[in-house]
């Protein structure tokens, strides 16, 4: 071939050969190099989306699996699959669905533990779409799962929570254009007839059996029926009309504080926990939404507390139909929420980790040094140095009926509890707080707080026991936890006053608001009481029946910060019982009994707890 010359440009064949080789050659190589950079981030996208799917594939797994469903750890591996995704690629396309998939698999998860953490870290999952991902699909999703648990509406250009009254709600839209929160709609049910106890004798009440695993976790949601006590969300019976909320009560040291919201009626009520925001000046703040509810016109609207945890307690007009509780927070460690019946309040505990604390009821402070309420085995190196002697019923409440005439358990727990708390000052030398000295009514929760903000270190409620069989005798002693028996949930229904089926809702929430220590310290020391009243009794009375010791979810033991017993002394339902415990010989022999059971306690906790000056004795409350 001739190399002919281009006389335009100069160039030969060979050359042009040459200059369109060298073209392809950069463009090959510029390909090359695309490739290699792109190579990692196709390679990222790919691994993203097949974690995605595995991660999907664990959960549909799980779903179908009711046996490893039971377990916490389950649960966790499939929120941690998802986790990864995001973690790996936190700005690619499989982060927003796996941030929402992990905050599905929380709510589901917090449905059945009831941890708070839980459903937090639900909320937390699908705020962070909201954040990061506005133009995503899963940002509308996500908001419609935080509407659906706290209530809140998110608007385009914040997701701020609104405060209090109603008419400041529309003056705040207004100016700062912030929407506000919606009240969640709440399942209602018929309330609950009066019970036939007699017609119940032989009767359990049907446990529904759980539904088997739904093939979308909205299903599983929807299909869960256990109902939520102190969580996101608590429906309740209907009651007829729209509830009123009647008053604030607290009761408050620096390292723990009770806030007890009363209604007339029973009613649905969700809660949130809103950080500080020092943009807009505002504290961190506890909601609590009361639905279908109307503020009393005597309440007092605004409660201060002023101790190391809290401001104050503001309750106002939130929506037509919903009032609001809001909790201004200088500082807390954690805190519980549940509710009680008959009548309707939801209870707020709050503690903080403070050592040294003074008392405050409705106001009042008590200027003297208290000893913390921290490890119980910090607390019981120094020994036990103060005991609340917890007197059952009072006032209106007459407690149980005796098989004599005229006599009635309120009067006779108050006779042993004088004289528990006297044999107390003097045998153990220990300051005792009595819950009541007189024929007064005190409420279950008051009982237990007043215990919690004195820092006492046992907690003994005294009362006698019933039954509609008149034959029934014996001697048990309680501590909180999931009932054992049907016994013992009748015996729990009794002295909370309340219906068997509102203790077994009530169980529910129990491992939310126990801890082991606690249950543990309460079964050994109910051990010691309750073969101490046995032992001793026996000495001088016959037919005394050791009905031993046992679990069940009372009312005035929840929140209890210390050892707690509820000790269910006789029958007075019985002729010989009856009798007995009307007789002095026979108290003064059962409160011995009770000592003795509190020394032996103490001697296993701290051998040396008597080898030491005890404090000076204290005075009854």
């Amino acid at each position: 071939m001739r190399n002919w010359e281009n006389k335009k440009t100069g160039k030969t064949d060979v050359d042009r050969f040459k200059s369109r080789t060298r073209g392809i050659i950069c463009l090959i190589a510029a390909a090359i190099f695309l490739i290699l950079l792109l190579q990692p981030i196709l390679i990222f996208a790919g691994d993203s989306k097949e974690r995605y799917f595995e991660a999907e594939a664990a959960y549909k797994l799980l779903r179908k699996n009711p046996a490893k469903q039971k377990y916490r750890q389950h649960w966790l591996e499939c929120i941690k699959k998802f986790e990864y995704v995001y973690k790996d690629d936190p700005s690619g396309a499989w982060a927003p669905p796996s941030l929402y998939m992990s905050g599905e698999i929380y709510l589901e998860l917090y449905k059945r533990s009831q941890k708070t953490a839980d459903k937090n870290e639900a909320v937390d999952n699908f705020e962070r779409i909201i954040k990061k991902f506005p133009a995503s699909k899963y940002k509308s999703k996500a908001a419609d799962e935080i509407k659906k648990i706290t209530g809140t509406v998110i608007s385009k250009k914040t997701s701020e929570q609104k405060d209090l009254s109603y008419g400041e709600q529309k003056k705040e839209a207004k100016e700062e254009k912030i929407n506000k929160i919606v009240p969640v709609p709440v399942q209602r049910e018929e309330p609950e007839k009066p019970r036939d106890l007699k017609k119940e004798k032989d009767k359990n009440e049907q446990v529904k059996a759980p539904a088997e695993p739904a093939d979308t976790i909205k299903e599983i949601i929807a299909a869960d029926n256990i109902r939520v006590k102190g969580g996101v969300e608590s429906p309740a019976p209907k009651s007829q009309g729209t509830v009123t909320v009647m008053d604030l009560r607290y009761w408050s040291n620096p390292n723990y504080t009770r806030i007890v919201i009363d209604a007339d009626g029973e009613t649905g009520y969700t809660h949130r926990l809103l950080k500080q925001d020092p943009s807009l000046n505002k504290p961190q703040r506890l909601f609590v939404d009361l639905a279908n509810s109307r503020l009393g016109d005597n309440i007092k609207k605004v409660i201060p507390i002023n101790d190391d945890l809290l401001s104050d307690a503001r309750a106002g007009q939130y929506e037509p139909e919903a009032v609001r509780v809001a909790v201004d927070i200088k500082s807390f460690k954690t805190y519980k929420i549940f509710s009680l019946k008959n009548p309707f309040r939801i209870v707020i505990d709050v503690w903080g980790g403070r050592e040294e604390e003074v008392p405050v009821k409705d106001g009042d402070k008590i200027e003297e040094k208290k000893i913390g309420v921290g490890d119980l085995a910090k607390q019981f190196a120094l020994g036990v140095k103060k005991i609340t002697v917890d007197i059952g019923h009072g006032g209106d409440d007459f407690g149980a009926p005796g098989y004599i005439k005229g006599i009635h358990e309120k009067d006779i727990v108050l006779k042993l509890g004088k004289k528990l708390a006297g044999k107390i000052r003097e045998e153990l030398n220990c300051e005792v707080i009595m819950t009541r000295t007189s024929d007064k009514y005190l409420t279950l929760e008051e009982r237990t707080a007043i215990s919690n903000t004195k820092n006492s270190d046992i907690f003994i409620s005294i009362h006698t026991n019933a039954a509609r069989n008149k034959s029934a005798y014996g001697i048990e002693t309680y501590y909180l936890n999931l009932a054992t028996d049907d016994e013992a949930i009748r015996v729990a229904a009794r002295e909370n006053a309340t219906s068997t089926k509102n203790i077994s809702d009530l169980q529910t929430i129990l491992n939310d608001l126990m801890q082991n220590a606690k249950i543990n310290e309460s079964s050994r020391l109910a051990s010691h009481v309750q073969e101490s009243i046995c032992g001793h009794l026996s000495t001088k009375f016959d037919l005394i029946k050791n009905k031993g010791v046992k679990q069940a979810p009372f009312y005035v033991l929840l929140g209890a910060q210390m050892p707690a017993i509820l000790i269910e002394t006789s029958f007075i339902s019985n002729k010989r019982e009856c009798e007995r415990l009307n007789n002095s010989v026979y108290q003064d022999m059962l409160c011995e009994a009770i000592v003795k059971g509190i020394r032996n306690y103490i001697k296993e906790i701290n051998p040396s707890a008597f080898s030491a000056t005890s404090p000076d004795k204290g005075t009854g409350g």
